[in-house]
């Protein structure tokens, strides 16, 4: 991995006041659309629901995915069980969320979710939120886990305020320490900041597993975008953070503090290295040429037709078209409010002696 550029320590100001809001917002559609693009509610089931059944059945057949020419990983892949999934959109960054439910049983684990953060006022809000804990509730769920698949740069986590209302385990990659490490330097944190990854419930290592209701679900560990990056597999299904876009939208940066190319192609080929079949559940649509949302795409698509790493494009060139790519980017608009309270696990930076508190904004630090 290379080293990570522009960590040097800069003097900070808090400029920004974060005060808190109540209510869960709008209470999500109960539809049961199928496939994988954006109501008008913005939530979307796909799957099936099936019946409930006894969770005792033969193990999974192991997979070996092929990592580099070095290293490789063994991994519990069962794609003859489906996952209901549903998706909630957020349209101000453009992020989709999940909720992940065992058919079998009632466990159902949340990924991604997003605190709303109106960054002129300085507020943020539950509405996003709100409707995955309402769709929890509706649909009498016990919530596992909460699943952050890196340190989001374009929205925070409201995987704390979840967690307050229904409970469940916020897990990330364990190399969350490496962001925490970087970032907290350029946001001058300070000896109390913890780098441990300790604010975290579960730090996943690459082909570790863990359960949601009768699924055994498992990390794979896919740097690039970030040193954190993790992809999790429950049964027929994949949920690839950043690294992937759909098939016509390519790939995702890998120009942050600790990202790589090269890096990013290699963990982007663990992932289509998967059956064929997997069905591969992205983080982000932005609707390339206008076209409609969509977030659910398979192995064999992406295999076919991504614009960026089909089968027949080569790592070199996949480097050089990402390295000139990443060039003419500018930072994501709430990469600073973002990665302050993600790196936390999504919570705020600790209280002042008034009570409220801060994000810092430094200067010429990214």
């Amino acid at each position: 991995m290379k080293k990570s550029k522009g960590l040097f320590s800069y003097r900070t100001r808090p400029i920004i006041t974060v005060k808190r809001t109540s209510g869960f917002g709008m209470k999500p559609s109960r539809g049961s659309l199928r496939g994988s693009q954006v109501g008008d509610s913005g939530v979307v089931a796909s799957g099936n629901a099936g019946s409930k059944e006894a969770c005792a059945k033969p193990l999974p057949a192991l997979r070996k995915v092929e990592e580099d020419s070095v290293t490789s990983t063994i991994y519990p892949i069962d794609t003859g069980k489906a996952p209901q999934v549903t998706a909630f959109f957020d349209p101000a960054s453009n992020t989709i969320s999940y909720v992940v439910r065992d058919p079998a049983s009632d466990a159902c684990a949340a990924i991604d979710p997003v605190l709303d953060f109106d960054y002129a006022s300085g507020r943020i809000g539950f509405k996003s939120a709100g409707r995955i804990v309402d769709f929890i509730r509706e649909n009498g769920l016990k919530l596992e886990w909460l699943i952050e698949t890196h340190a989001h740069a374009d929205h925070l986590s409201a995987a704390p305020y979840i967690q307050e209302k229904l409970g469940g385990k916020i897990g990330i990659g364990e190399r969350i320490c490496e962001i925490q490490e970087a970032f907290g330097k350029i946001f001058n944190e300070g000896t109390e900041f913890q780098r441990d990854g300790s604010q975290f419930d579960r730090l996943f290592k690459d082909g570790d597993t863990y359960a949601i209701g009768c699924f055994t679900a498992f990390a794979m560990h896919t740097p690039g975008h970030t040193p954190a990056c993790m992809t999790h597999v429950i049964g027929n299904s994949a949920f690839v953070g950043d690294t992937l876009f759909m098939p016509d939208g390519g790939t995702a940066r890998a120009d942050f503090p600790g990202g790589d190319a090269r890096q990013l192609y290699r963990s982007i080929k663990k992932v289509l290295s998967l059956p064929p079949q997997m069905r591969l559940f992205m983080c982000h649509d932005y609707g390339p040429g206008q076209r409609e949302i969509r977030w659910e795409t398979t192995v064999a698509e992406e295999r076919a037709s991504n614009i960026h790493v089909r089968d027949g494009i080569g790592e070199d060139e996949f480097v050089a078209m990402r390295t000139a790519r990443d060039k003419t980017l500018g930072m994501p608009k709430l990469i600073i409010p973002s990665i302050q309270v993600n790196m936390r696990a999504g919570h705020l930076p600790e209280p002042e002696a008034d009570g409220k508190s801060f994000l810092k904004v430094p200067l010429n630090g990214l």
